[in-house]
């Protein structure tokens, strides 16, 4: 397993500056966001011009790309399936091997998904990347049992596990180890059980990082851990120490 920083530990900051930061705190590998309401890169500003937005990632900072997390904002199907295609191709430039996106909300039902996501997963492997679906509070996957069955129905669809939001959503305090079959990718933060504590100072909330790691140790899970520490709007605590204080906490483990 590897240890990476997701850019939006640094939104406030410009792309190069985030990943100029992200190198200092000597991280090997980025999760590089590409979100349509954010600040850094947009889906729209890769299908532009991917060799550009390739060439920006590429250059400066000496990170190699481990993963996008993907936003887009259309719910044009053509529209969404031409600008995830754009990023699929810039993570093959990147040589980033996953694509994550959120699955569709709650209150769609799994027949709805199911053909979306067999299209796009379609997509994604025609430039060689794998597609993951994030385990997120307010989507079809925010119960593991939901996220385990759309994995069984979407043949080469993977999962990117982020716990917080199994702690503090609907599933909150029960176990989703049924998941750890399926899951690609791993985002990660401290997180309580309170409505307000999504993110918390690591060391503080019930994120318990031996217990996952062994369990993806279970299931041969050879790839990426990111520190994925929301630098929001007015942080409650300095970001910064807390992205190196996680690192050093998932190096020692892996």
């Amino acid at each position: 397993m590897f240890v990476a920083c997701s850019t939006l530990c640094f939104s406030k900051l410009p792309l190069a500056d985030a990943l100029r930061r992200i190198a200092e705190l000597e991280f090997n590998k980025v999760d590089v966001a590409i979100h349509e309401q954010g600040t850094q890169l947009k889906p729209t500003e890769v299908a532009a011009d991917v060799a550009r937005v390739a060439q920006l990632l590429k250059l400066g900072s000496g990170l190699m790309p481990a993963a996008f997390s993907v936003e887009i904002a259309t719910t044009d199907r053509a529209e969404y399936g031409r600008l995830l295609q754009a990023i699929c191709r810039l993570a093959r430039l990147t040589t980033a091997p996953l694509v994550s996106i959120p699955a569709a909300s709650a209150g769609t039902g799994l027949d709805a998904e199911v053909p979306r996501l067999s299209e796009l997963v379609r997509l994604a492997e025609s430039e060689g990347i794998l597609l993951t679906v994030e385990t997120r509070r307010g989507t079809i996957t925010e119960t593991p049992a939901a996220a385990v069955e759309l994995c069984e129905r979407v043949k080469g669809l993977g999962l990117t596990l982020d716990p917080s939001h199994y702690l503090t959503g609907p599933h909150q305090g029960k176990n989703f180890d049924l998941v750890y079959p399926w899951v690609r990718h791993v985002r990660l933060r401290d997180s309580g059980r309170g409505p307000d504590q999504f993110q918390v100072r690591i060391g503080q909330g019930e994120i318990e990082y031996g217990r996952i790691v062994t369990q993806l140790q279970r299931f041969q899970y050879d790839r990426v851990l990111t520190v994925d520490i929301r630098d929001t709007p007015e942080p409650p605590f300095p970001v910064e120490p807390e992205v190196r204080k996680l690192k050093y906490l998932l190096e020692s483990l892996v």
